[in-house]
């Protein structure tokens, strides 16, 4: 029973003109949980690869009409991630070992032992399984960077996680909308992660950050020749993401030229390399995300409507920091727990976590990131102060009476004074919800409102 770590079978294409010998092994290897297909010949051969995804191929080296080499060049020039074990009797072996130099995984040579060909076959699966993982790995380092835990107990917060708990089981596409720094990736890497795909690749590509000129080559992959330095085939993050959930971050700035066949592809799961004539197919989820507001951009030219209907089937709006502040400790705790790891703990002082929640967080879940981080290192003890918080001044909370609009973080008032006009400004920021403002300033309700009586507050 073969133990691989994919939940779906592998496909085999085994390639005989002999069809007794064809029966035989699509008999074994069935036995052992793959799912394998038969071709009489090298023109079958040629045509089933075109049309049908296969993980490993079984060729027999003599055949009529197109030989097992002729059909194995063709396979490592248009399929270079298929794994080819050759099939050949002793007269043929150097031919055999000649292939393993230009690429095949093995031979076996006639006749074989079953043990012998479910070794061979595991080996060469588990080999193709390394090669795809090795790709992928390098293309999630060259963009992950920071936490992957979901922060947030708001009730803004708890409704997107709601939303997400439920759609990743369907195979709908996802639009994440959201401002910059807001978490969309890790939103998007939680549906993911609850999906039944969770077993396959996550790929994900920033749209933003790739010139128009390579983007398509990225997603789609290109021929040998195709342009000028394309000196080898090149597979596309589409095609690696099959059977898994492709990520297009930052999807409204692709161009209007490469949007139809992102269209066409998510319409039809068909798409060809750049350069290339031959129709392929991959199974793949698509997440996008976005930080611009689509439906303005379809109104004004630059993104087509029918895309956009395809990729908006489930809409997900990440709230921005500043309409959550009750998530600003928990954020704070997690990076200083969980993201510095610094040798020296280090906690924020009720004071700085004051000046926090009177900032409106711009950049967003990034920002409070560096923040915090520049904090841990300007700060000279354990406790971070409100001078080691590096936020401009000009966007904190502001005092409301004064027509010179100076801050009152540090300035020459009375603690009663500085209560009153905090109070003030946390009931402004929360449209004069007392029961929200009560729970941001860390006091009951009662309290509240004996506040507002003793400051005479509107």
């Amino acid at each position: 029973m073969n133990d691989t770590k994919y939940k779906k079978p592998f496909k085999i294409l085994h390639v005989d003109d002999e069809e007794a010998f064809r029966n035989q092994v699509q008999e074994l290897l069935t036995g052992e949980d793959y799912e394998v297909e038969t071709a009489c010949d090298g023109v079958d051969a040629i045509n089933s690869i075109q049309n049908k995804k296969y993980d490993l191929v079984l060729l027999d080296i003599s055949m009529p009409k197109v030989s097992g080499i002729e059909v194995f060049h063709y396979i490592k020039e248009k399929y270079p991630s298929i794994e080819v074990i050759m099939l050949t009797g002793m007269d043929d072996l150097k031919v055999a070992v000649d292939c393993m130099k230009m690429g095949a995984f093995h031979y076996i040579t006639k006749p074989f032992l079953a043990d012998e060909l479910f070794q061979i076959v595991a080996r060469a699966l588990e080999h193709r399984i390394l090669l795809k993982e090795n790709v992928i790995m390098r293309s999630e380092l060259s963009r992950i960077t920071g936490e992957t835990k979901i922060i947030g107990d708001s009730k803004a917060f708890r409704n997107v996680i709601s939303i997400a708990d439920r759609v990743a089981s369907s195979e709908a596409t996802v639009l994440i909308q959201g401002q910059t720094g807001t978490g969309k990736e890790l939103i998007a890497n939680y549906i993911h992660k609850k999906s039944s795909r969770a077993d396959q690749p996550l790929v994900a590509i920033n749209c933003a950050a790739i010139p128009d000129t390579l983007l398509e080559s990225e997603l789609f992959g290109h021929e040998k020749g195709a342009f000028t330095d394309a000196r080898a085939l090149k597979q596309g993050l589409i095609e690696l993401a099959d059977k898994g959930t492709l990520f297009l971050d930052e999807v409204g700035d692709i161009s209007s030229i490469i949007q139809p066949k992102i269209l066409r592809f998510i319409q039809t799961g068909e798409f060809r390399r750049v350069g290339g004539n031959i129709n392929m197919k991959a199974d793949v989820r698509i997440i996008s995300a976005t930080n611009k507001d689509l439906r303005e951009e379809v109104t004004k030219g630059r993104f087509r409507e029918d895309l956009l209907y395809r990729l908006n089937v489930i809409s997900l709006t990440i709230p921005p920091l500043r309409e959550r502040k009750e998530d600003i400790p928990l954020l704070v705790e997690n990076i200083l727990e969980k993201k510095l790891q610094t040798k020296q703990n280090k906690i924020i002082g009720s004071a700085a976590m004051e000046l926090l929640t009177s900032y409106d967080w711009p950049g967003n879940v990034r920002e409070v990131e560096n923040v915090i981080e520049s904090a841990v290192i300007l700060s000279s003890g354990e406790i971070i102060q409100p001078q080691d918080i590096m936020i401009p001044k000009s966007k904190l909370v502001r005092h409301p009476m004064d027509e010179g609009l100076i801050d009152y973080i540090g300035a020459n008032i009375s603690m009663k004074e500085t209560e009153r006009l905090h109070i003030t400004a946390i009931l402004k920021n929360v449209g004069g919800d007392k029961k929200e403002a009560a729970k941001i300033l860390g006091i009951s309700l009662k309290t509240l409102y004996t506040k507002i009586a003793q400051y005479q507050l509107s």
